[in-house]
C-alpha cells in the first residue's frame, strides 16, 4: 500500500483573483470575491449543460482522475464536467489494487507519473493531508482536492455555497443547521470555512456526543467570525433556519463496527415529521450524499429537499467552472 504522510506543512497558494495553474486543495485559498468569480462562470456552465451545447473549452486537455477512495458523485461529476467541455480523462479508481501502487510504488511517484500524462490531476484519498502532499509532488500541473480523509472537500463546498447563493441571493446573514457526523465530515468542515468568509452567519451543530466538533476546530472556526452553537437534541433546533445540511455517520472513519452501532443509537434522521415540526416553509434541506440513515426517502417529495435536485446538479456546473478557470480557459 502506498504510504501517505499526514498533514504536510506546505501552505496552498491563495487564489487572489488568479486561478490559472493554481492547486485547489483548501477552501482557505478562496476569498469571497474569488467565489463570486466562480459563481458567475458557473451560471454560464449551467447553460452549456442544460442546452447540451457542444463546447471546446477544454479541447486538447487531458485530466487524470485518481480516486484512492470510493466515490460516485464526485468522480462522475468531474468526469462529466471534463467531457462536456471537450476534454479527455484518464480514470484510475482504487489504485492500490489496480496500479503500480499495488507493487509498492510511493504515493509521490504515482502523482509524478500521472502528472507526466496530464494537464491537471483530480485526487480523492482517505488520508487527511494527501491533497497537499500531491500538490507538492506535482511540479507542473494543478492538483484538485476531491476529498482527503476527514480534512476537506473544497469543490463540494463550492457547489454547496452556490446552491445557497442561488436560492437566497446572498451568503451572509444565514442561519443553518449542520447535523450528523460533525467530527469526521470533510464536507461540513469545508462548508464552515466557506460560511466564515461572509458576515453574520450562524450554524447550529447537531451530532451524537461521540461525533461533536473537535475543540480545536470549534475554536479556530469561531475565531474566523462564524457563530457556532452546539446542540444535542432535535428539540433545540431553531425554527428560523435558512437551511439544514444533513450528513451520514461515516462508518469508515470509526474504529469498529461496534462503535458504529453504538453511535447509530443516538444519531439523527430527517423525517417528514421533523420537517413539519421545526423547518420553516422557505428553507432548503441539503445532503452531500450518499444518503445512509440520514434522510428518510419519504422526504424526497418535499420541495424543500434539494439534494437530488439542484444541489447534485450544481456539482457538475461548479466543477466545469473551476476546471475552466485553473486551466486558463475562462
Amino acid at each position: 500500500m502506498s504510504q501517505v504522510a499526514v498533514y504536510p506543512h506546505t501552505e496552498p497558494a491563495m487564489i487572489n483573483g488568479s486561478f490559472k495553474g493554481k492547486d485547489i486543495v483548501s477552501l482557505d485559498q478562496f476569498t469571497a470575491e474569488d467565489l463570486q468569480v466562480v459563481f458567475a462562470l458557473t451560471h454560464k456552465m449551467k447553460q452549456i449543460a442544460l442546452n447540451n451545447e457542444a463546447s471546446r473549452l477544454l479541447e486538447g486537455f487531458v485530466i487524470s482522475l485518481l480516486f484512492f477512495e470510493p466515490s460516485s458523485r464526485t468522480f462522475g461529476s468531474f468526469a462529466s464536467a471534463i467531457k462536456r467541455l471537450g476534454g479527455q480523462t484518464i480514470e484510475l479508481q482504487n489504485p492500490e489494487t489496480t496500479s503500480s501502487v499495488y507493487k509498492g510504488e510511493s504515493f509521490e511517484d504515482t502523482i509524478r507519473v500521472f502528472e507526466a500524462y496530464s494537464d491537471a490531476l483530480v485526487l480523492r484519498h482517505k488520508v487527511a493531508g494527501s491533497a497537499m502532499l500531491a500538490a507538492d509532488a506535482a511540479s507542473f500541473v494543478p492538483v484538485v482536492n476531491a476529498g482527503d480523509g476527514n480534512n476537506e472537500h473544497p469543490t463540494q463546498t463550492v457547489l454547496d455555497l452556490y446552491t445557497l447563493y442561488e436560492r437566497f441571493g446572498r451568503l451572509d446573514n444565514l442561519t443553518g443547521l449542520l447535523a450528523g457526523d460533525v467530527l469526521n465530515s470533510r464536507t461540513l468542515h469545508s462548508l464552515m470555512r466557506g460560511l466564515s468568509l461572509f458576515k453574520n452567519n450562524t450554524v447550529y451543530l447537531l451530532a451524537p456526543r461521540q461525533l461533536q466538533l473537535a475543540k480545536d476546530d470549534f475554536l479556530s472556526l469561531s475565531a474566523r467570525g462564524l457563530r457556532i452553537i452546539e446542540i444535542t437534541s432535535e428539540r433545540e433546533i431553531p425554527r428560523d433556519c435558512n437551511f439544514w445540511y444533513w450528513t451520514r455517520v461515516q462508518k469508515e472513519r470509526l474504529a469498529s463496527l461496534q462503535e458504529y452501532q453504538e453511535v447509530m443509537k443516538s444519531s439523527f434522521v430527517v423525517t417528514p415529521e421533523l420537517l413539519d415540526a421545526y423547518a420553516s416553509k422557505d428553507m432548503i434541506l441539503m445532503d452531500p450524499l450518499p444518503r445512509v440513515n440520514s434522510v428518510d426517502p419519504a422526504v424526497d417529495k418535499d420541495e424543500r429537499a434539494v439534494y437530488l435536485r439542484s444541489q447534485i446538479r450544481n456539482g457538475l456546473y461548479t466543477r466545469m467552472a473551476l476546471l475552466t478557470l485553473i486551466l486558463g480557459r475562462a
